[in-house]
């Protein structure tokens, strides 16, 4: 298979094309000089310390009073916390480097790493935050992602980036936080994603009523496919856009916003082991190469490969080789990789997958 000579796109990837030296045409558009990559990080990490700022100052407008004293919040931040070393690092900077007070939640899929639930607990302790694990009814769940692989869910852009299954649990799993941010009115939702597995250009956005009414009914739309009736426990209400509309009303700006920072702060995975080390985390041993957490991604990645021909971390892992954060050879290396044979067959068995099928059908 050819794979670009810069990155690690191979020639399966939707779109991809190569000129005469072998460099795709993503390595082709991007020019780090163009770009200045240190610049734009500089850029959105300011823009994320003016919102802590604009955050901490009293409301010029409104006089403080008794009731407002009663109603200050109890988070700055909710960090969506799997235990994989990027969400133990990101967590790591909020609370030591920005000094937030954050409530990270674990979505328990059934499927996490039994190190990655000590390294939760030690992670949480060390750094003194408070966490709450949510774990949904395991059946549904285990529906949800094997319906995911045989229906026609997602456009080719999503599966880009992330397989079948990994789209329909990252929707469950945001629309989870969103709800306890509204709920709890707490100001920033926190993701560690890698500087590859989102643009720099979201990793800090404001969410306005009407933008999480859109992006809700497309997640409705999807999940509504894969869990029928249980549908209403992972969406938001009409009580949580009356939430909304009542505070947008009042300070006239609702401050609720996404934020990854590791898209704007250093991203060195050496340095980032290193770190959370300290904290008492520990590599899990039975997870692939792709995640420290989860054992349901090796098996998801396998069956994205022989339904789409390419694999779906193929677009991280080039994209943060073009930038300068990994070496190439690792990102090769990371791509090939061989799974866990003895785990994707305990997780193809839960899910009650026998074989499955090049993107036709999906599986049987």
């Amino acid at each position: 298979m050819k794979v670009c000579l810069n990155c690690v796109l191979p020639e399966t990837f939707p779109g991809l094309s190569f000129n005469t030296e072998g460099i795709c045409n993503y390595c082709q558009k991007f020019d780090s000089k163009k770009t200045k990559p240190a610049e734009e990080r500089k850029k959105y990490e300011q823009k994320f310390l003016d919102l802590l700022n604009q955050l901490n100052q009293p409301d010029q407008h409104n006089k403080p009073n008794k009731l407002d004293k009663q109603n200050q919040r109890s988070y700055d931040a909710i960090m969506a916390y799997s235990g994989g070393k990027d969400s133990s690092y990101t967590l790591k900077l909020l609370k030591e480097n920005f000094g937030l007070k954050v409530l990270a939640i674990t979505f328990n899929h059934g499927f996490v790493s039994q190190q990655a639930i000590k390294n939760i607990q030690r992670v949480t302790e060390s750094l003194n935050v408070d966490h709450i694990m949510v774990t949904p009814n395991q059946k549904v769940l285990c529906s949800a992602f094997t319906k995911s692989i045989s229906l026609d869910l997602y456009p080719i852009k999503a599966l880009e980036r992330a397989s079948s299954i990994c789209n329909t649990c990252m929707h469950f799993a945001k629309s989870l936080l969103l709800k306890h941010a509204i709920e709890m009115g707490i100001p920033f939702i926190a993701y560690g994603w890698s500087p590859g597995q989102a643009p720099i250009q979201s990793s800090v956005m404001r969410l306005n009523p009407s933008m999480i009414r859109q992006t809700q009914s497309v997640v409705i739309n999807i999940l509504k496919k894969v869990i029928g009736e249980e549908l209403s426990s992972f969406v938001l209400q009409e009580r949580h856009y009356k939430i909304l509309d009542l505070e947008s009303e009042k300070t006239k700006k609702r401050f609720l916003y996404n934020i990854h920072p590791l898209a704007f702060l250093e991203y060195n995975e050496e340095k980032i082991f290193e770190d959370i080390k300290s904290l008492g985390w520990e590599l899990p041993k039975d997870t692939d190469a792709n995640s420290t957490n989860c054992l349901l991604n090796a098996c998801a990645n396998q069956i994205h490969q022989k339904q789409h021909g390419f694999h779906p971390y193929a677009f991280e892992i080039a994209d943060l080789v073009r930038k300068g954060y990994i070496r190439r050879e690792i990102g090769l290396a990371k791509l090939s990789a061989p799974p866990d044979e003895r785990i994707v067959n305990y997780v193809k068995k839960k899910l009650g997958i026998k074989n499955i099928e090049r993107k036709d059908n999906g599986l049987s």
